[in-house]
């Protein structure tokens, strides 16, 4: 059996852990110290694609659309974001830590087909709160894949995103019949309560971690209406 072989290493801000990059052959996994199994595979992902199919939905036809993701993760939020919008689209991408980022330029990209290398590809490291902060009507799409969704696992600050606080900023970063698209590991009825209090139209899929197999995974849609 071909072995494990670790590539590297990488903190989480605000003593959040550490990440562990290895690869076995073809095969990638990120894990995180202190959880048992993996946070990331590079052949579990079709929850990560559909969240991404499903939020630009509505954009597929759209000129110079505009696209955040949340978390860069093993990248195939973000190449299925770019296969859904258009040649004069682009997707911004925020990632919370710099060697997620190298690691996708680097083998780890080729997994997704390096969506970095990307002409529509704007990669910003640092928190996407950053970006969503004080932003008006600035996205057409926002594909949140951040963390383990509403319920934070590796990183508390993310909490802030799925709050009351963060959700506004969220609503106020969409333009008018923008999507947000919210990864969870799995289903949070009171969160469906504050996507709608925050003023969405709200609806929640069930996704399977792989084609018709696998865990079962959330994704919440939030509409924000035309007013």
């Amino acid at each position: 059996m071909i072995p494990w072989v670790a590539l590297g290493t990488a903190q989480i801000p605000n003593q959040g852990g550490e990440l562990k990059l290895s690869r076995r052959g073809d095969e990638f996994s990120i894990r995180l110290s202190g959880i048992r199994g993996e946070l990331m595979n590079s052949r579990v992902y079709n929850s990560e694609q559909v969240l991404a199919q499903l939020g630009c939905a509505h954009i597929n036809n759209s000129d110079q659309a505009q696209v955040l993701v949340g978390g860069l993760g093993m990248g195939y939020t973000l190449a299925a974001a770019l296969q859904a919008v258009n040649s004069n689209s682009q997707v911004t991408v925020a990632e919370l830590i710099p060697e997620v980022v190298s690691w996708n330029q680097g083998p780890l990209g080729e997994c997704a087909g390096n969506p970095l290398q990307d002409s529509r590809s704007k990669v910003h490291v640092g928190d996407v709160a950053e970006l969503l902060k004080g932003q008006q009507q600035a996205y057409d799409a926002i594909l949140l894949d951040v963390d383990n969704g509403p319920e934070g696992l590796t990183h508390s600050d993310n909490n802030w995103i799925y709050s009351t606080a963060g959700l506004d900023a969220i609503y106020n970063s969409l333009r008018p019949e923008g999507m947000a698209a919210i990864w969870s590991a799995g289903p949070d009825s009171l969160f469906v309560i504050r996507l709608k209090k925050a003023g969405f139209k709200v609806e929640v899929r069930t996704v399977r971690a792989r084609p018709g197999k696998g865990s079962r995974h959330t994704i919440f849609l939030a509409k924000k209406p035309w007013r």
